[in-house]
């Protein structure tokens, strides 16, 4: 039943993100749901991974935030007479340690403009990070660690 909610919700989203609600389109993202929903199953078996509505609400919050104020900062960089960038990479070290949320974090930092997920290590213990202004790579760290990393944590643990 709980897989049944999560792919009603999933349609839902997809009905918005394509901006009709014609019942093809629907059953369209119902359908692209469940088949989500099945290639990550293995990552919910065994009941490690708690459904919080809540939690993934916050974190969807967190990342419009941190899109807008970001996609701000690049285009005000971008815009100078004088770009002053800072280009690097920098490795991050994950708390994260399931595929499911190594993924999601790498995706929300790509997502973000101004920042790219490179590599993960081999051990699944650092996540390199391109980033346009890497001026100051331990504020960029503490930010994803508190921001993007413990809300994933606080959603799916």
């Amino acid at each position: 039943m709980k897989l049944f909610l999560i792919a009603v919700v999933f349609a839902m989203v997809w009905a918005a993100v394509t901006g009709s609600l014609s019942p093809p389109n629907l059953v369209l993202g119902f359908l692209l749901g469940l088949l989500v929903l099945w290639i990550v199953r293995r990552d919910f078996v065994g009941g490690r991974t708690v459904f919080r509505p809540l939690k993934l609400l916050s974190l969807a919050v967190l990342f419009i935030k941190e899109l807008a104020l970001s996609a701000w900062r690049v285009a005000v960089l971008v815009a100078s007479p004088k770009m002053d960038l800072k280009p690097g990479i920098f490795a991050f070290p994950l708390t994260v340690d399931r595929d499911i949320e190594i993924t999601l974090l790498a995706n929300l930092i790509t997502l973000t403009p101004g920042t790219l997920s490179v590599d993960v290590s081999e051990d699944r213990r650092v996540l390199y990070v391109h980033a346009l202004d890497c001026s100051d790579p331990v504020a960029v760290k503490r930010d994803i660690a508190n921001g993007f990393e413990r809300k994933i944590l606080e959603a799916l643990r």
